[in-house]
């Protein structure tokens, strides 16, 4: 957690509460620029949200007449819910300012750029996806970066030993 000058939490980080994170996405594409986004959901997507299920694992964002997309996430049925449960894996709607989406629009067009969610999380009483406009990473540049990663907790071991 962040904290500010006094050396308290800031009131941002009080605020936001993390639901889950999209690890593989770090692993598999280098981001360029994030976004935060809100999302459209309904009463039982949000009931599920709050006991902390939901996946952003194999999601993508698209851009679709103008909108933003997210497709492929999974928030499972709400456990209590009757005949008005939400279906687990449809698209949802994402909600960002026209220029952002102009862009993220030519950001897009170039070659192998694509926008992935990186975290889901409540800030405040909303729910916020944090997306990450992110090129593919190739094998050997994965290597790279965990002989990188490697070498940062050898060298934390290090400090801490002594």
């Amino acid at each position: 957690m962040k904290k500010n000058e006094y050396g308290n939490i800031t009131e941002k980080e009080r605020r936001e509460r993390v639901i889950t994170l999209n690890k593989k996405a770090f692993h598999d594409y280098e981001i360029s620029n994030k976004y935060e986004a809100g999302i459209v959901l309904t009463g039982t997507e949000i009931k599920t949200l709050r006991q902390q299920k939901g996946s952003i694992q194999e999601a993508y964002a698209r851009v679709k007449k103008g909108e933003v997309w997210l497709i492929g996430s999974n928030i499972p049925e709400y456990k209590y819910g009757t005949f008005s449960n939400h279906e687990p894996l449809r698209d949802r709607k994402l909600l960002l300012h026209n220029n952002e989406i102009k862009k993220i629009t030519t950001k897009l067009q170039d070659k192998g750029f694509t926008l992935v969610p990186l975290k889901l999380y409540f800030s405040g009483p909303y729910v916020k996806i944090e997306l990450g406009l992110a090129r593919g990473k190739r094998s050997y540049d994965k290597r790279e970066a965990i002989k990188k990663e490697e070498v940062k907790r050898q060298l934390k071991r290090i400090k801490h030993s002594f």
